[in-house]
């Protein structure tokens, strides 16, 4: 069990507050700071509650904002009890929606009312590798949690990404042989 004062509380909304600007792309590309941050640093999460609680919130349906919930409760359950587990949500969640969709309401209008400006199509195509090296890093770091030796899971993973890269498979195909294997035991 974990102690939290009102100093950590105010530390994980800070944190929270800052992940919200860099959520480009969704939720899910602030997963390495996340990591860092609840497991590394601060150790309120181990590694395998970590990736349980990523993997628990993506086979939810809904959005992949689920991850901080999900996340936050872990950290609140460790540190007493569903009540505190309450309470990291509600400050995870305000911390991360905040900045964003403060930021997306005020510059959304002014966005599409200058869409024909280069620099606005210049913003959003550098976008998109900020994106992909994001959605890079959270897979480095969720596929970091197994070691080197252990094959299986870096081989699925170089398949997948090179079935994602060269071919026009469904990903649902791909989530349900990955579900497959985990089923079995393979990975």
């Amino acid at each position: 069990m974990i102690s939290l004062d009102w100093a950590d509380w105010l530390l994980l909304f800070q944190n929270y507050l800052v992940m919200s600007l860099l959520s480009i792309g969704g939720a899910v590309t602030t997963l390495p700071e996340m990591h860092r941050f609840l497991v590394s640093d601060h150790h309120w999460l181990t590694e395998t509650q970590f990736n349980a609680s990523v993997a628990i919130a993506q086979s939810a349906p809904g959005p992949n904002l689920l991850i901080i919930a999900l996340l936050a409760w872990n950290v609140g359950v460790n540190a007493g009890s569903a009540a505190t587990g309450f309470l990291s949500v509600f400050v995870a969640m305000v911390g991360m929606l905040i900045p964003s969709t403060t930021l997306t309401y005020l510059v959304s209008d002014w966005l599409h009312q200058h869409r024909e400006l280069r620099s606005v199509h210049a913003f959003k195509q550098g976008l998109a590798p900020i994106v992909i090296a994001l959605l890079i890093a959270t897979g480095w770091i969720m596929a970091s949690a197994h070691s080197f030796s252990e094959w299986q899971p870096w081989g699925v993973t170089i398949v997948t990404v090179l079935l994602v890269w060269r071919t026009r498979i469904h990903m649902l195909w791909l989530i349900g042989a990955g579900a497959l294997l985990g089923w079995f035991g393979f990975v």
